[in-house]
């Protein structure tokens, strides 16, 4: 599954990649007190992220230790929750540290083409990939969970199989379907 959502990601360790995209998971089925919550994760290449966005509040994430700010440490997880409650992106770097939460991203869309239907944190998303080169991870209100690279949308996971039937996909082309537990993942037929 991971290799084909970011065939041309290896600079992302596996291990960085699935804790994110289990968060972004999480938070989907779950929301948060009983209502659905979007939030976006941006993966590696974190100073190029930075010099394209702007702090929209001050960050909750700046002063706390390396060793605490790791994506992979489950004790992070909840604080990761009660963040994503907050407007703005997260950014992570390439080993899975959170470098910044409640980001702003200031990329210009032009050039990038994002199915009618999903909102500005798709079309932040897909601006900044396009722009950085970095990995979008977007969580929708819908408790649909989004990955953009280069500008494009490269897999959607519905989190719940039933969602299957109250959602219409927004990839285009020929479509593979992978079901994992209760995860149905949705990708190319063909790399993009």
């Amino acid at each position: 599954m991971f290799e084909t959502i970011c065939a041309d990601a290896n600079w992302c360790p596996r291990g960085v990649l699935e804790a994110t995209l289990e968060l972004a998971i999480e938070i989907a089925r779950e929301g948060r007190e009983g209502r659905r919550i979007g939030t976006l994760f941006t993966l590696g290449r974190a100073d190029a992220v930075l010099r394209c966005s702007r702090p929209l509040i001050l960050d909750p994430i700046a002063l706390h230790p390396h060793e605490a700010r790791e994506i992979t440490d489950p004790n992070l997880r909840g604080t990761m929750k009660e963040l994503a409650q907050l407007d703005g992106a997260f950014v992570l770097d390439e080993n899975g540290t959170v470098i910044a939460a409640c980001r702003y991203l200031d990329t210009s869309s032009a050039g990038v083409n994002v199915t009618f239907g999903l909102g500005s944190r798709h079309l932040a998303a897909a601006s900044i990939t396009k722009a950085t080169g970095c990995i979008a991870i977007v969580v929708s209100e819908s408790a649909v969970v989004r990955i953009f690279q280069r500008g494009e949308l490269r897999a959607e996971i519905l989190p719940e199989i039933w969602l299957m039937s109250r959602h219409t996909l927004q990839l285009r082309g020929h479509i593979q379907q992978d079901h994992r537990h209760d995860l149905a993942i949705v990708t190319p037929a063909e790399p993009v």
